[in-house]
């Protein structure tokens, strides 16, 4: 297999993550501490991707400044920034300079899928596609853009989210790319330019080859914070191929440095807790759960089903269920939360909908 280069796209606002998007873009939002963006580039580089441009334009400084040159990725970043939003095609023309030949494109900030590039590209090159769309089988393709190919796999048409019952096929665009750098010749230089709406179904008009890879792997778009509660709990599940999860030790959890755990706290993993944090008497923890850096959870404390970010402070007798509770919060004690999201900017928790919300 050649070396193909990566276009990553990361410049959305993260309407639908909000509040937790409020002043943090989507692909630093953390999955099992670490940053979303950051087990993407690492799954890029199990298949010897190096390379990579990030089409950015929402909250880009705080991107660049975590990333930098991509060194601790091991990878080369190349940092291609919007002065408005160009839409998804429009981001990758805004970024056709860096591209010399067959590329992979990614919605790098809120779909997470674990492609075999290998198996891909071996497609992409068979079929000698101009475009290969990655596709995958969901139970409400209504909700979708749908995804119509022949025997072959050749696509036949694009169907943006059918009434329910009249989808005739249940494979969706799945945001993931094979493309020749000829097609960006059909993007418009600076304007605003969908790859769903625009590029694809041009290149069916002009009778281009354009093939539907049927993806059978992982995927979720963590575009709300109930999919985003989702991904966390998968990964620590094991659903995924990950390589960025911390080992777990003896009692099956993972604590970080510098982390004390009273001798009485019952863990029930999977459970993740981050360096320097205290974890007082009689607390419980039930997993699926993920605790980032320098948290304290006081005494009789009880957490279930929950991510919590960095430096919160849990009060004795708080018992919280099917969280996300974002950096720099307190909460009182003896507080009953559940199905909430509490983020410091916001006066009052926020209800979390069932995952089965798009």
């Amino acid at each position: 297999m050649r070396k193909l280069k990566a276009v990553l796209l990361v410049g959305g606002f993260g309407t639908r993550l909000r509040p937790l998007t409020d002043n943090k873009p989507k692909p630093i939002v953390p999955v099992v501490n670490r940053p979303f963006l950051e087990h993407s580039l690492a799954h890029l580089k199990q298949f010897g991707v190096d390379e990579v441009i990030l089409a950015m334009s929402y909250l880009p400084e705080v991107i660049s400044e975590y990333f930098k040159d991509g060194e601790r990725c091991g990878m080369r970043l190349t940092y291609c920034m919007e002065k408005e939003p160009l839409g998804t095609a429009g981001a990758v023309k805004n970024a056709a300079a860096y591209l010399d030949g067959p590329f992979i494109v990614l919605n790098g900030d809120n779909v997470f899928i674990e492609l075999n590039l290998d198996e891909v590209y071996a497609f992409h090159r068979e079929k000698k596609a101009k475009a290969t769309i990655c596709l995958t089988r969901v139970d409400n393709p209504s909700a979708f853009g749908v995804v119509e190919t022949d025997a072959s796999r050749r696509v036949k048409a694009f169907i943006e989210k059918p009434a329910p019952g009249t989808a005739t096929t249940d494979w969706i665009n799945a945001g993931g790319y094979i493309l020749e750098p000829e097609v960006l010749e059909h993007v418009p230089a600076g304007q605003y330019y969908m790859f769903e709406k625009g590029l694809f179904p041009h290149l069916l008009e002009i009778g281009a080859p354009v093939y539907g890879y049927h993806y059978k792997g992982y995927w979720l778009d963590m575009g709300t914070p109930a999919k985003y509660l989702t991904l966390n709990a998968d990964m620590l599940a094991g659903k995924l191929s990950n390589r960025l999860l911390p080992e777990c030790g003896e009692g099956g959890f993972y604590y970080g440095e510098d982390t004390k755990i009273d001798p009485s706290a019952v863990i029930k993993p999977p459970v993740v807790i981050g360096d320097g944090c205290r974890i007082g008497c009689g607390v419980g923890i039930t997993g699926p759960a993920v605790i980032g850096q320098d948290c304290h959870l006081e005494d009789g404390v009880n957490l279930e089903n929950a991510v919590i970010w960095d430096r919160v402070n849990i009060g004795a007798g708080s018992r919280l269920s099917r969280c996300i509770i974002s950096s720099d919060v307190t909460i009182g004690e003896n507080q009953d939360i559940g199905n909430t999201v509490i983020t410091p900017a916001r006066t009052a928790p926020l209800p979390l909908p069932d995952a089965n919300v798009v």
